[in-house]
């Protein structure tokens, strides 16, 4: 596994899951552009701006929240996690609890607002 520039606890979370998704290096097409916006000449000089495509699934990845290449490569390998967790766990999937959760906790203050007045 590539190593990235985060703490060795988060490059093993991103391990596991990726062995839970069946993600492997192997499957991965790997591209570095050049990234926009601010930042400045470091930003149009360098290519950190990280594009991920997953051969089997067709799934595309295009991440610049750094200006660090190795970090970018490490946020577009988590976001295509989430991608496959998503689209195998459908509604299992960790971001479909977290709409859910949010989704019930706006119900619950609209109907103590809704008994208040």
């Amino acid at each position: 596994m590539p190593r990235f520039g985060v703490t060795p606890r988060k490059q093993a979370e991103l391990d596991a899951r990726m062995e839970a998704c069946g993600l492997r290096e192997a499957d991965l097409e790997e591209r570095f552009i050049r990234g926009r916006g601010p930042g400045g000449q470091k930003v149009n000089r360098s290519a950190s701006c990280v594009y991920l495509r997953h051969k089997p699934t067709g799934l595309e990845v295009k991440t610049h929240q750094a200006r660090s290449q190795a970090l970018n490569r490490f946020y577009a390998r988590r976001r295509l996690c989430e991608l496959l967790e998503a689209r195998t766990l459908s509604d299992q999937s960790p971001e479909a609890l977290e709409r859910e959760k949010i989704r019930k906790q706006k119900a619950r203050r609209r109907r103590r607002r809704a008994a208040k007045q």
